[in-house]
């Protein structure tokens, strides 16, 4: 790895902006060896023979010298470049680490002498009795006497809680601090070193020696190692009746939770799931069969179940092809019959992955022949000249754009911390109560898969909780509850606005199609009391069952983000507000806009063409949710086109003729919540979704708008099983340190079925009389 690479994977991200500028001094030099080779180098001054590089208070260039040269931003861009130029931006960053390094050291020894003053104080207030010293009379309280204190039952466990957590605290920012000395010391280095390279120079010779007077690196580093050192002793005798060992253990593994939680970004850590998912079979393959080529049989047993899958599907879309089945009146509509059952198939049993699915729908409808075209009155069906223009056309719509600003939003909250300092801060105020903290933590959950999508939340929110987490056993209340409590909140927050969950895309597409498009302010003024009623009768379901107060009384608070917002954290949250609120007024922007897709645009340029996000981030977008989406387009076309919706869609009026709009609604509800508790939400949202539009168009009173929102918010309330979504899906493998989850498919049967029927009656009653309120 580069050290450029390993600088940003290894620094504190509170801290990015005061580590060495190493990319900057790389620019540095690659610009001089250009000079060096087109022309010579300037002779050395006079005045460089002054420069004192043996005293590291003294500055490397004197004020006249500094004050003869320009600027070195300026001089970069302009080519105006020299070795003394080099030099004095090496000292600026010696001044600059070192200043900040003594910053933080001063306000970590102050913190220390706090929470060393506050175990005395406690000590003191707990121990009575005469014979014992006074610890501010300069006498400490004897080791045997101290670790009994500790080990009292009688000692309060929030004090206990509360003073290992602070311990704890500054164990880490000692750690960091120590880490932070080091890591410049070799960025210095290694600049210097590169430069003698490149330059043909011996600069590293002279200046080395002042980089380690300056920066002191093994000196700091065992002051700091003392300080942690009588961290570790004071833990070990709160936490672990002297033992300094276990002590040590214990804070270096949450240590290493909190470089997971600080350092991770959602995508990061989304990316890194799928490639763990796929590197488990890849892997296993390459141990197991070593250098020799794949063995079909090995293969085939291995993947018994897939192969069943396809042969099925296989089989019912051949069937389907070549029987006579009546109420199919034209070929077209039976073709696209079997195509609908074939993928459908794939998708639900995941034979082959969903994205890949729905890249064989084009090539499927054309070769069928389910488009058609009105010709003189008739139904023509299209040549697959004709129709492959058609169904890439469909693929591509506003859905995309939508799909893609969203994840433009995501991306830029996240990479820039942004998501996470708002969620941090949040968390860090609502008390140590178990039942506030997980009702706070539920309510983060919903609000930020508002705008990063219910898929990237629950990706933060664990990460923001396993310092929690990894202080309670798996299976714990505190621990299960928390989990749940995520994984049931990130569900309902795909209800919450357009860009949340593809399901809302899909509605929003077929809603386009009926000609009334709902606006942000209409779909938040009825996802959001929605969300938040469900969200409080999860809160109390998982407090009746796990009843995490009765075991913890309280719970170690997160550590709030002391940092001011940067400007480009301030650029980020103006694009992504300023987008939503147009968002919000696209009704009254039509005329200039056309649909909601064309304004996803403004952040993709906003931040891809200014550098917030570059290539990385941008091949890190979720491509696969993008081509399972234009996949869903592409077959709503097809049933569409080929009358088959209509088709269906008679046949089911034909049952619910004469009922009215409620208990349709309820029918479809219940209908989506029985298939998405056992397909995917985003799968179920693109079969069922264009029958209950064709369904609400044929009504007496139609009202296919309502039935669309409500089916599509159903699909994010359905969340009974381990495989009702992504957030339920990450829950369930979330594991502690041993390997052992934190909750099983036990817990998503107690509280995750309980919670679909607590959605399901909200969307019913609260849901439906604002929907109908708002005339949809």
């Amino acid at each position: 790895m580069k050290f450029s690479q390993a600088l940003k994977a290894n620094s504190v991200p509170d801290w990015k902006h005061h580590y060495i500028h190493y990319s900057r001094l790389k620019k540095m030099i690659f610009r001089l060896e250009q000079l060096q080779g087109n022309a010579p180098l300037s002779p050395v001054p006079e005045h460089r023979q002054s420069l004192d590089f043996t005293n590291p208070s003294a500055p490397l260039l004197s004020r006249q010298s500094s004050s003869m040269l320009p600027r070195t931003s300026s001089g970069i861009e302009h080519g105006q470049i020299d070795e003394l130029m080099f030099e004095r931006e090496i000292h600026d960053e010696l001044a600059r680490v070192k200043a900040f390094y003594v910053e933080k050291h001063d306000e970590l020894d102050a913190e220390v002498l706090a929470v060393l003053t506050k175990v005395a104080a406690a000590e003191r207030r707990g121990i009575s009795g005469p014979g014992h010293q006074d610890v501010e009379g300069g006498q400490s309280l004897p080791e045997e006497q101290r670790i009994a204190f500790w080990n009292d039952v009688n000692v309060p466990r929030n004090i206990k809680e509360r003073l290992s957590g602070a311990l704890t605290d500054v164990y880490i920012q000692l750690d960091n601090l120590s880490k932070f000395v080091e890591l410049n010391y070799d960025g210095f280095r290694k600049i210097l070193k590169k430069h003698d390279k490149m330059t043909n120079t011996e600069l590293s010779g002279r200046l080395m020696p002042t980089v380690s007077d300056m920066l002191a690196k093994e000196q700091r580093k065992g002051a700091l190692e003392g300080v942690k050192n009588s961290v570790v002793h004071e833990y070990a005798l709160i936490a672990h009746s002297g033992g300094e060992p276990e002590a040590e253990q214990e804070l270096g593994r949450h240590r290493r939770d909190q470089l997971t939680f600080e350092r991770n970004t959602v995508w990061r850590d989304m990316v890194a799931m799928q490639r763990r998912g796929t590197n488990v079979v890849i892997g296993g393959d390459r141990q197991k069969l070593g250098a020799r080529e794949l063995d079909l049989t090995s293969v085939v047993k291995r993947n018994k179940k897939q192969i069943t899958a396809v042969l099925i599907s296989l089989t019912a879309f051949a069937v389907l092809l070549n029987i006579n089945i009546p109420i199919f009146k034209k070929p077209q509509e039976q073709n696209c019959a079997a195509l609908l059952a074939f993928v459908s198939l794939l998708w639900c049993t995941e034979a082959l992955p969903l994205y890949i699915t729905s890249t064989l729908i084009p090539l499927l409808a054309v070769m069928l022949r389910v488009l058609t075209k009105q010709q003189d009155g008739h139904t023509v069906r299209l040549t697959p000249q004709e129709a492959a223009p058609q169904v890439f056309h469909a693929m591509f719509s506003q859905v995309i754009m939508l799909l893609l600003g969203g994840f433009a939003i995501a991306g830029a909250l996240s990479k820039h911390f942004i998501a996470k300092s708002m969620a941090t801060a949040i968390l860090s105020r609502v008390g140590r109560q178990p039942h506030w903290v997980l009702l706070a933590n539920m309510l983060v959950a919903t609000f930020l898969s508002m705008f990063i999508s219910n898929v990237a939340a629950p990706v933060l929110c664990f990460g923001l909780v396993q310092p929690i987490l990894r202080t309670y056993a798996a299976g714990h209340p505190v621990s299960a509850s928390l989990v749940m409590g995520i994984a049931l909140a990130s569900n309902v927050g795909g209800m919450t606005s357009p860009i949340s969950s593809p399901q809302n895309i899909f509605a929003i597409e077929r809603m386009v199609l009926i000609g009334s498009t709902p606006s942000w302010l209409q779909w938040f003024a009825i996802a959001l009391p929605i969300g938040i009623l469900v969200d409080i009768l999860c809160w109390g379901l998982l407090l009746v069952v796990y009843r995490p107060g009765q075991e913890v009384q309280e719970i170690r608070p997160l550590k709030p983000n002391k940092d001011p917002w940067t400007a480009t954290q301030l650029y980020v949250m103006f694009i992504s507000v300023a987008t939503v609120g147009l968002w919000c007024a696209n009704t009254k922007l039509q005329t200039y806009t056309g649909e909601m897709g064309t304004l996803a645009i403004l952040p993709l340029v906003a931040f891809f063409g200014t550098g917030v996000l570059g290539k990385d981030d941008w091949n890190g977008f979720l491509w696969d949710v993008v081509m399972l989406a234009m996949g869903g387009l592409a077959l709503g076309e097809c049933v569409k086109s080929s009358g088959l919706l209509s088709t269906i869609a008679g046949e089911i009026g034909n049952f619910v003729g004469g009922l009215g709009l409620w208990p349709v609604l309820m029918i479809f509800c219940a209908l989506v919540l029985v298939c998405t508790t056992f397909i995917s939400h985003t799968v179920g949202a693109m079969i069922i979704l264009p029958i209950v539009q064709s369904v609400g168009e044929d009504m007496a009173d139609p009202h296919p708008k309502l039935l669309v929102m409500g089916a599509a918010l159903m699909c994010s309330g359905a969340m009974g099983l381990p495989v009702s979504g992504f957030p339920n899906m990450n829950a369930i493998a979330l594991e502690d340190g041993t390997g052992s989850t934190y909750v099983t498919t036990k817990d998503f049967l107690k509280v995750g079925l309980l919670g679909s029927v607590f959605a399901f009656g909200v969307i019913n009653t609260l849901g439906y009389f604002i929907m109908l309120a708002l005339g949809f």
